[in-house]
């Protein structure tokens, strides 16, 4: 390959492409014909595809996403290409053998062969198989030149010639066939279009539904544009997807397969008659700037939403613009919390209250990475490894000023309050609630921070501060994760702590790092009590029989209502603290804190979102500490 002035230069355009693009990239390395370079021109990805391609020697060229059209894409990665002959890949086009640029770029050195375009067959795993079908029908085995009555090219492979291109780019206001526009231009000058079926290409559309029929749709408006698709021709679109349907069924029957494909077949013929039909109907929306963005991200991630009680789903949702001062994460783990089943179950107060409301994506204990950057986004970059603090404020009160964003009057709780949570594949968040992870702690460690950050609050309200302590006889009430932690930093931080737990197998976690009991005895030799179960009878019992000046930190929740007797606190000295959620400064050392605790019992539960009934129950039997998912496996 020459680096300085390859003859060739393959542009790529590529949008979230990790799954697809190291088998690309793997098919290119293969290639008997050396001399070419490879631009990528990435359109706002946030997943991996950038580092993948930057890891496989490519030249990248950044687009913002709302600015992508098809052909502006090609426009700008041709722009930066050092060849003289340009091949054009999808980033989910796999070159299916050795010879594959060799044979697409050989017609271009003859003088009037102006593009030539290559074969393409569906992937026998993960195409559909009408759109296989479709692959078939479309890319006969068959060389031949394309006329000026059917200008039909296709840029998932193809290659042309830059000088060319310099005096005609593609179109970039069309949402599609870009290619068909180019070629008729040629065709119309008397220049050679070109199929070459062996240079073959395995075209994968891995597509939901929606995206299915958005694909047609975009491409029916692009066809009416250039001339090819008129309203006169709906019957006969009609017609022809009704015939073809016919046909895979035929063919699926005699493959012995028919029961395996008819419903995807009757599916696909549908979505694409419509898509395809209202694409011809809705063409004028190529011209209207607050509807364009629409038809060209169709780029889609999973969530689950919470729609009232009992009611969960995953649901598929497209990638948001960022706004100013936000950041969109990419979630690696979230650990589900007590607050979260609350909020399944329709019993955490604030949506009886009225102070939350449905529909919520939850999750607040979040690790992640920063994929991309809103306008004015400053002291964070793509790729850094954060945490996100769950209450947040409006950033410009007095309260927010001191760090006390639950005083905030604007206050929002990721997952909980008018803010989505980790609960799905993305995260957006204000960027200055977001805390970079140290290198020594992992993203499935990080997602802890919430929960220690809450119980390092509740500990500095106590009196207790790293390094600063004198040793007192400490009591924690319950072995979940609240009190777990508890117990592991009054522990990290000098004093003797035993830990209350009718369950055996929970106290066992501690790996006796702590005293353990499950009889509630002897609670009037402890200062300070911490009550992490949220019980009545539990809250009932430590107040009445802890020592005289004993102080009592509450963490539970939620705690019913009870009659209660002030008498118990005043005639003995004793002090209730009572505190939730956390803060940024509490973040900061619960990220510092992390390194110095024994995680191990935290990490043995990891789900993928798609087995949150599992998960759910894994939670709700409590025969884990912490119960985590994990909404993209792909990440690390």
């Amino acid at each position: 390959m020459s680096e300085n002035h390859p003859e060739t230069s393959i542009v790529i355009r590529a949008f979230n492409e990790e799954r697809w693009l190291p088998e690309v990239f793997s098919a290119l390395d293969k290639q008997h014909y050396r001399d070419f370079e490879v631009v990528v021109v990435d359109s706002g990805s946030v997943d991996r595809t950038r580092e993948i391609a930057a890891t496989n020697g490519a030249r990248i060229v950044s687009l913002r996403s709302e600015d992508f059209t098809f052909g502006y894409a090609l426009n700008v990665g041709i722009r930066e290409a050092r060849g003289s002959l340009i091949a054009i890949l999808s980033a989910h086009a796999i070159p299916s053998n050795e010879f594959w640029l060799e044979r697409l770029v050989k017609p271009l050195r003859e003088v009037d062969t102006a593009m030539v375009y290559g074969g393409q067959r569906g992937h026998d795993k993960f195409s559909k198989f009408s759109e296989k079908r479709d692959f078939e029908r479309l890319f006969k085995p068959q060389v031949h030149l394309v006329h000026e009555d059917d200008p039909f090219t296709n840029n998932a492979n193809s290659a042309i010639k830059r000088d060319l291109w310099l005096k005609h780019s593609f179109d970039e206001m069309l949402p599609g066939l870009e290619d068909t526009e180019w070629s008729k231009y040629w065709v119309e000058r008397g220049m050679r279009i070109l199929y070459e079926p062996n240079a073959r290409i395995i075209h994968v559309h891995n597509e939901s539904w929606p995206q299915l029929r958005n694909r047609y749709y975009r491409e029916a408006m692009a066809a009416r544009k250039v001339g090819r698709l008129f309203l006169r021709h709906i019957p006969r679109e009609i017609w022809r997807e009704i015939r073809w349907c016919c046909h895979d069924l035929l063919s699926a029957l005699i493959q012995e397969r028919f029961s395996k494909f008819f419903f995807e077949i009757l599916r696909f013929r549908y979505g694409k008659m419509v898509g395809t039909i209202s694409g011809i109907i809705d063409s004028r929306r190529i011209n209207n700037p607050v509807k364009r963005p629409a038809i060209f991200t169709d780029k889609e991630y999973s969530a689950l939403v919470i729609n009232g009680p009992k009611d969960m789903r995953l649901e598929n949702r497209v990638v948001p613009t960022m706004k100013p001062g936000e950041i969109l994460i990419h979630v690696s783990h979230v650990g589900v919390c007590g607050t979260d089943l609350d909020i399944i179950d329709g019993k955490l107060g604030y949506y009886q209250s009225g102070l939350a409301h449905y529909p919520i994506v939850p999750g607040h204990e979040v690790s992640g990475t920063v994929v991309s950057l809103g306008p004015r986004v400053s002291g964070l970059s793509e790729g850094d490894r954060v945490v996100v603090e769950c209450i947040q404020g409006c950033g410009d009160c007095s309260e927010c000023a001191r760090d006390e964003a639950i005083r905030c009057r604007e206050r929002r709780e990721v997952g909980v309050i008018r803010q989505d949570g980790g609960y799905s594949t993305y995260l957006v968040t204000r960027a200055r609630y977001a805390h970079r992870v140290p290198a020594d702690v992992t993203l499935a460690e990080a997602a802890l921070t919430e929960p220690l950050a809450v119980v390092l609050k509740g500990l500095r309200r106590l009196g207790s501060v790293p390094n600063g302590d004198r040793p007192r006889e400490c009591a924690v009430f319950g072995a979940g994760t609240i009190g777990h932690l508890s117990a592991r930093v009054l522990a990290l931080r000098g004093h003797s702590v035993t830990v209350f737990d009718r369950e055996s197998g929970r106290l066992s976690l501690l790996n006796g790092a702590v005293s353990t009991s499950q009889s509630l005895e002897g609670l009037e030799r402890y200062e300070w009590l911490i009550e992490a179960t949220g019980a009545q009878t539990v809250l009932s019992k430590v107040v009445q029989e802890s020592s005289t000046g004993a102080t009592l930190l509450l963490l539970g929740l939620p705690y019913s209502d009870q009659t209660f007797n002030f008498e118990s606190i005043v005639a003995f000295d004793r002090s209730i603290i009572g505190s939730v959620g956390s803060s940024g400064s509490a973040f900061e050392e619960a990220l510092a804190t992390l390194p110095k605790i024994d995680t191990a019992p935290f990490l043995r539960a990891i789900y993928p979102l798609e087995q949150i009934e599992t998960a759910m129950a894994a939670a709700r039997s409590r025969s884990f500490l912490k119960v985590m998912l994990k909404p993209d496996a792909n990440t690390v």
